[in-house]
C-alpha cells in the first residue's frame, strides 16, 4: 500500500499507477495551537510505501514520526520511504564549533523510522552513497539527470549544456549524454566555476568555451534562492549565448527566486515534480518506481 498526504495526491497517483500499488490517503487535523492528529487506515500490510517530499521540511518530519510509529502499530513490518526531495543533506560537517551536523542528524532520525529509503538525486558533498547519510538497510537514490537530459535534446538540441559550479559537473555530463542520444548529435558539456560569499551573494566564472550563436542550458540538481542560476545566466548571456534556460531536478524557488531569473534573462525553466512547482515538466513516478521494484 502507498500511504500519502492530501497535498501530494497528484504525484501519489501517478506513483501508484506505475508501481502497480493501491495509494491509501493519510487524514490530517490541525488543532488550533498548531498541533497534528493524523489518521492512517488500519490495518496495514506488511509492506507499506510512505510517500512525504520534504521541501519546507521541518513540519513534514514531525509527520514522518507520528506517521510512521503509527504504521508500526497498524502492521507495517516493513516500511519504506519515499522522499522524492531529501532535506537536510547539505550540512554535512560542522565548519564551526556548536554547529549541528544535520545530514548526520536528520538521517539517523530516519534510518530509525524506515527500513529503506527511495529518494532522487539527493545533495550530497563529501559523501558519495546515500547510505552514509541515512543508514537504513536499504538507501536508493535515483537520478533524474537523463530525463532532463532527454528533454534538452528534444527541446534545444545542439545547445550547450552549463553546469552553474563544479558539483553540477555529473548531471551535466549524465544529461548531456542523454539529450544527444535523443536529439542525434553531439551536446556539449562545460561546469563554471563558483565562489559564494553568502546564501544570496555568489560569483560566477565561465569556462572558456564558444558561446556566439549557440543556446544554453543550466543543470543542476535543485534551484533554491536561485542566485547561482541567476548570475551564471547572465555571464552566459553576457558572452554570446542567444538565449538560456534552466532545468533543474528540484525547483524549490524560494522567495523571489523565479523574478532573479525572469531578471536575469532566462527564458525558459524546467523541472521534475519532486518538488510541487509550475515548471515541472518531468514526473519521474517511473523512476521511483522501478526503484521500489527493485526492493522485492
Amino acid at each position: 500500500m502507498l500511504l500519502h498526504f492530501d497535498d501530494e495526491a497528484g504525484f501519489a497517483a501517478r506513483l501508484a499507477h506505475a508501481a502497480g500499488l493501491p495509494a491509501c490517503p493519510i487524514a490530517r487535523h490541525r488543532f488550533p495551537d498548531g498541533e497534528l492528529k493524523l489518521t492512517l487506515p488500519a490495518p496495514l500490510p506488511a509492506r507499506t510505501v510512505l510517500l512525504r517530499s520534504l521541501a519546507q521540511p521541518n513540519e513534514k518530519l514531525v509527520e514522518l514520526l507520528l506517521a510512521a510509529r503509527t504504521a508500526r502499530e497498524l502492521g507495517a513490518r516493513e516500511l519504506v520511504l519515499v522522499a522524492p526531495y531529501l532535506a537536510y543533506m547539505r550540512q554535512d560537517t560542522a565548519f564551526a564549533t556548536g554547529e549541528a551536523v544535520s545530514q548526520r542528524i536528520v538521517g539517523r532520525l530516519l534510518a530509525d523510522l524506515f527500513d529503506a529509503v527511495i529518494t532522487v538525486d539527493p545533495h550530497l558533498h563529501r559523501i558519495t552513497r546515500l547510505d552514509e547519510a541515512v543508514p537504513v538497510r536499504r538507501a536508493i537514490a535515483q537520478s533524474a539527470a537523463p530525463l532532463l537530459g532527454e528533454l534538452i535534446g528534444r527541446e534545444r538540441p545542439g545547445a550547450l549544456l552549463v553546469g552553474p559550479d563544479a558539483e553540477s559537473a555529473p548531471w551535466v555530463e549524465a544529461a548531456a549524454a542523454a539529450a544527444a542520444r535523443v536529439a542525434g548529435r553531439p551536446m556539449q558539456a562545460v561546469v563554471c566555476r563558483k565562489q559564494r560569499r553568502g546564501d544570496r551573494e555568489v560569483q560566477i566564472e565561465l569556462p572558456a568555451v564558444a558561446l556566439d550563436g549557440r543556446a544554453a542550458v543550466l543543470v543542476d540538481d535543485m534551484a533554491s534562492t536561485a542566485r547561482t542560476l541567476a548570475q551564471a545566466a547572465r555571464a552566459l548571456l553576457a558572452g554570446g549565448a542567444t538565449q538560456v534556460s534552466v532545468a533543474v531536478t528540484h525547483a524549490l524557488f524560494v522567495d523571489d527566486a523565479l523574478v532573479a531569473l525572469s531578471a536575469a534573462g532566462v527564458r525558459e525553466i524546467w523541472s521534475t515534480d519532486t518538488v510541487l512547482h509550475p515548471s515541472n515538466r518531468i514526473s519521474v513516478a517511473p523512476l521511483v518506481a522501478e526503484a521500489l521494484g527493485g526492493l522485492r
